[in-house]
């Protein structure tokens, strides 16, 4: 909203001030918005934090572009620590993964998964590649409005992005099962009349038995 605001207000009357003005409005509309609603507020508050950040830069420089200067650095620094996770095999979508699974970094002990996710995170990071192939040169160019938009649809670039490196993580996986997966334990529960454990015996581990030694007899 704040960005929307700060756009479309500098397209109709060219004046930083107005702009500014009506973006600082907009992100403390949206925070008093969620504080009434009892919803939590940090985001907004952190949003509104980069919006005065932003907008105390555009009014240093007097240059409306430098109002998207933080968006344009954080959209960097994202594909940079993108870039040289995936060098040293810890795409950040494992993370992700990890996260929602509860699994951490176990998907890491698996090699298919791990290529999978490394596909899957290089689509996220040619949408974001791409983002910052049409934004610096709009910036360098002083073109305000046309940045304004192009940030505006930014986060539906890079759900979009998050969606298809999703598909791709899954098509790449395929029916593959690992990490958590593979390690389920079958248990033989042998109970006495009065229902208490007697024998517990792991089905997947083998036992090693002497050559000569006589098979056990099963009662």
């Amino acid at each position: 909203m704040p960005v929307f605001g700060f756009t479309l207000s500098f397209a109709l009357s060219h004046r930083l001030a107005v702009a500014l003005a009506l973006a600082l409005a907009a992100g403390a509309a949206v925070c008093v918005y969620r504080a009434a609603r009892r919803e939590p507020v940090w985001g907004a508050l952190a949003a509104l934090g980069l919006v005065c950040v932003a907008g105390a830069l555009a009014a240093g420089t007097g240059q409306a572009t430098s109002f998207f200067l933080p968006s344009l650095m954080l959209h960097a620094v994202m594909a940079v620590v993108s870039a040289v996770m995936l060098l040293l095999g810890w795409p950040p979508m494992g993370g992700v993964v990890g996260l929602i699974t509860k699994e951490g970094t176990g998907w890491r002990r698996c090699r298919v998964r791990r290529r999978a996710l490394t596909r899957g995170n290089l689509v996220v990071l040619a949408g974001n590649l791409k983002m910052l192939a049409i934004q610096i040169p709009l910036f360098l160019s002083g073109q305000t409005v046309a940045l304004g938009a192009v940030d505006v649809l930014g986060p539906i670039v890079i759900a979009l992005g998050a969606l298809l490196g999703w598909r791709v993580y899954r098509r790449v996986l395929g029916g593959h099962r690992c990490g958590s997966h593979d390690r389920m334990t079958v248990e033989v529960h042998l109970e006495g009349p009065a229902g208490e454990h007697l024998v517990p015996a792991a089905a997947h581990r083998p036992v090693h038995r002497a050559p000569d030694a006589p098979t056990p007899a099963v009662e």
